[in-house]
């Protein structure tokens, strides 16, 4: 394992788990800690599986990347973008088309130190550190303005981070106003951990997160389903993710055993919406 020196920012707190290092973690990358390893232990105790989902997950984020380039999208935002890592958003969408523009958002102090240093020579990516519950200090930054012309579709992502937005914060408040800065012809990508499959195993997993820097909560695929408003849902529609294939790619068995669920939405050319 490399000295944690050379890559753990100052100040982060390595005593709990945190939700961007277990993701790290979950997705066989290097930047975590003995303490998000163990975490990633036990929440595959009482969830089987869950690496499993959360390499499905991130394979739904290329997926749906790489079919808003082939409709044209040329710019991206990546609400929570967690620590780089495979297959980032940038990567996918700039292997297409090198002038591709993507901004990252991020607050946790891991993803945000090595976001900067892997985009310092591209300058058509960027990181914003930022919580996705401030939209208009995420939509007005320096950099969001710099790369992304919001008068032009965008392709906005927000996969595996609301479940850590509270009811309390309004979740589905804030993806309306999000969608509402979004010129027509954009998309959104959403996922979502649910808890309708394996309901005693998502609860085992909730409380697992409790105990993290990070809490999370799973909601209903119905309320994951509302999150696209009134755009319009781009075939299979809101599914689990592995279902979630525009290229051929095979489903694996019982995809309703993953942990989420999502789609994606395009804003309609026409009429008043939000």
């Amino acid at each position: 394992m490399t000295e944690l020196s050379s890559w753990l920012p100052a100040g982060v707190d390595t005593s709990r788990p945190s939700a961007a290092r277990a993701y790290d973690a979950f997705l066989g990358g290097a930047h975590n800690l003995p303490v998000d390893r163990e975490f990633v232990r036990q929440a595959e105790v009482v969830f089987p599986g869950v690496a499993k989902a959360c390499q499905a997950n991130r394979a739904f984020l290329r997926r749906t990347v790489e079919y808003m380039v082939r409709t044209g999208i040329r710019q991206f935002i990546d609400l929570g973008s967690g620590i780089p890592t495979v297959a980032n958003v940038h990567e996918v969408a700039q292997e297409a088309d090198p002038a591709c523009r993507v901004v990252y958002v991020d607050n946790e102090a891991v993803a945000v130190a090595h976001s900067r240093l892997m985009l310092r020579d591209n300058p058509n990516a960027a990181i914003v550190e930022a919580d996705l519950r401030s939209p208009a200090t995420i939509l007005a930054a320096t950099e969001t303005r710099r790369l992304i012309n919001f008068d032009e579709p965008v392709g906005l992502l927000m996969v595996a981070t609301l479940h850590f937005v509270p009811d309390e914060d309004d979740p589905a408040a804030l993806v309306s106003e999000y969608r509402a800065a979004l010129a027509p012809g954009s998309h959104l990508v959403v996922s979502h951990a649910t808890a309708e499959s394996r309901p005693e195993e998502m609860g085992a997993l909730e409380a697992l997160y409790a105990t993290s820097s990070n809490p999370a909560v799973a909601r209903s695929t119905d309320w994951i389903t509302s999150l696209f408003g009134t755009f319009e849902l781009v075939e299979p529609g809101a599914v689990f993710v592995p279902e979630w294939c525009v290229d051929g790619t095979v489903c694996p068995s019982y995809p309703e055993h993953f942990i989420f669920f999502g789609g994606v939405g395009r804003k309609p050319e026409h009429g008043l919406v939000r």
